[in-house]
């Protein structure tokens, strides 16, 4: 048995002449919490339908759970669970109606039922909404009943579009602690995401673009790409400073973080070595700080090399 949850092996996928997904090549190990991190269009819902087996790849292939997703579609449905941004609810049903039929689609037997559904109240907390129709529920809420409804029939390998997309800060909380405990009790969640601290919480992270994939690692590894040559310089006027930072030979990339400036230097500089020559150049310089890089500055740098 491999290692590996995922195996993706050069996954195409074109509509028309426009290339969504351009040769993905990666895997993905058992138990742990993958990103897919990137901008819209960058082929991350694509890419979860074709894993998902409800779109065809036009080339190349991946493999869930040692099953080829191009030739055996049907045969990955039973072991994933695959939620889209518009998962599947039915507004005039109830919360605990929703979990039921979901466990009528997926023959889950029904003296498993009441047991993995205590579960499911346990973590979400939708026990005490359990009578109440899914279409009176909070944006949060109803994201938890359809990750609910996705788990009843106790998944392998979860795929998830964008879970947080909309969601309010406690319910983003309360989804990640969700996922977390899954990865702790040994599921595989696939996620995609375009918001990059959430990117930081997963174990491995795949950032793409255009379709492809720019760098995939561990968040701290990807970080450490540029940790030691970014600074954050401010100023009284952020985005004159930003122009005046792009003209300089030293700097490489600078980007308005806030109401500060993101610099990414050509080489390691110290922060007392830039701030003099920005003073000496006659900018407008109040303060240049090391600062540890998000996944954002990563991308970042990583779009405008690519």
């Amino acid at each position: 048995m491999t290692d590996s949850a995922l195996q993706l092996r050069s996954l195409t996928r074109h509509f028309d002449e426009a290339v969504a997904v351009d040769a993905l090549t990666f895997d993905v190990a058992r138990g742990e919490l993958f990103g897919m991190v990137g901008p819209d269009g960058a082929g991350k819902t694509t890419t979860l339908r074709m894993l998902a087996g409800v779109l065809p790849p036009t080339s190349g292939d991946a493999a869930v759970l040692g099953v080829s997703v191009a030739q055996s579609p049907e045969r990955v449905k039973p072991h994933i669970a695959y939620m889209s941004q518009r998962f599947g609810l039915y507004a005039d049903l109830t919360v605990r109606e929703n979990i039921f039929f979901y466990a009528d689609l997926y023959r889950v037997p029904r003296a498993a039922r009441a047991t993995r559904l205590e579960r499911l109240y346990d973590f979400s907390r939708l026990g005490e909404f359990a009578h109440r129709l899914a279409g009176r529920l909070s944006g949060g809420m109803k994201q938890k009943l359809g990750l609910c409804c996705a788990l009843i029939h106790e998944p392998a390998v979860l795929l998830l579009d964008e879970p947080t997309f909309g969601v309010d800060p406690i319910s983003r909380r309360d989804l990640w602690l969700i996922l977390h405990q899954l990865v702790a009790d040994g599921m595989t969640v696939v996620l995609s995401t375009s918001y990059m601290d959430e990117a930081e919480r997963c174990d491995h992270v795949a950032l793409l673009d255009h379709g492809r994939v720019l760098a995939l690692a561990a968040p701290a590894a990807l970080q450490q790409r540029v940790a030691r040559r970014l600074l954050t310089v401010r100023g009284s006027e952020p985005r004159r400073l930003r122009d005046a930072l792009r003209t300089r030979p030293e700097v490489a990339r600078a980007s308005l973080f806030g109401d500060a400036v993101h610099v990414i230097t050509r080489a390691e500089l110290p922060a007392d070595a830039l701030y003099t020559r920005l003073r000496s150049a006659g900018l407008d310089v109040a303060s240049v700080e090391v600062t540890a890089p998000s996944l954002e500055d990563v991308f970042i740098d990583l779009v405008q090399d690519a």
